[in-house]
């Protein structure tokens, strides 16, 4: 961070840095902390998808429902969390067919889905148990890490979805992920992927969002990181990766 020189992420740290105490102690609570902690994440975080997606109040409260829903039930009854998810997708698609919206139920189902899927990884995080908290620490210093020797390095671009990402920097920041899972004992094959495959991609996921709803960041609430999605987005998809080779 420091050696970026850039105001934008010494802010975003600072203000992580005060999360910490927070973030940690519902951590060492375990699943009942770690399932509190998930659920108001997403509901904060399918509100800020909610305004980038245009959905309205209803969506939003249903697609709410269902992300807490996934939570709970992995914290409550893990065995049941399929179930639930396919309850919770049936939900978000009968908003729009029951209210007859020919012209945008499409849109309105194809996002709420994409929603469940994505913003439902966090149920995830209450198996996972400190290892989710790891997770984070690890795609966060890859970001960081990314973003600093992409600007040094330069070279191809990653994406036309997110111009300022090169292939550089992507790998010194996969390099630096999986030195930090090592530092913390907690790399294997999994994490591996999750860290340096799932994080880009779900960095990949948000731009094409935002590009689409043609705004910069997903909030304007949380000082030097624009919305709560703009610092979980990588999180989200790496917990995805390591739940599904898991």
């Amino acid at each position: 961070m420091a050696a970026t020189r850039r105001r934008e992420l010494m802010v975003r740290w600072c203000v992580w840095a005060l999360g910490v105490p927070v973030v940690t102690g519902a951590f060492w609570l375990g699943p009942p902390g770690i399932a509190v902690l998930a659920a108001v994440v997403g509901v904060v975080a399918v509100a800020e998808f909610g305004g980038l997606l245009r959905l309205g109040a209803v969506d939003r409260a249903v697609l709410g429902a269902a992300v807490v829903g996934l939570v709970l039930t992995a914290w409550l009854a893990p065995g049941e969390v399929l179930r639930v998810a396919a309850v919770g997708a049936l939900a978000i698609a009968g908003v729009p067919l029951l209210s007859g919206d020919a012209e945008h139920g499409l849109r309105r189902l194809g996002a709420g889905v994409l929603g469940l899927v994505w913003l439902g990884a966090l149920a995830g995080l209450v198996p996972s148990g400190a290892v989710g908290l790891v997770l984070f620490v690890a795609v966060s210093i890859a970001d960081i890490v990314a973003y600093g020797a992409g600007r040094r390095l330069g070279g191809p671009r990653l994406s036309a979805l997110s111009p300022a990402k090169r292939w550089s920097g992507t790998l010194a920041g996969a390099a630096a992920g999986l030195l930090t899972l090592a530092v913390l004992s907690s790399l294997t094959w999994q994490t591996a992927v999750a860290v340096a495959v799932g994080g880009p991609l779900g960095d990949l996921l948000e731009s094409m969002v935002k590009r689409g709803a043609r705004v910069k960041d997903a909030g304007r609430w949380l000082a030097g990181s624009g919305g709560l999605l703009d610092r979980i987005d990588s999180l989200l998809v790496a917990l995805a990766v390591l739940l599904v080779l898991s």
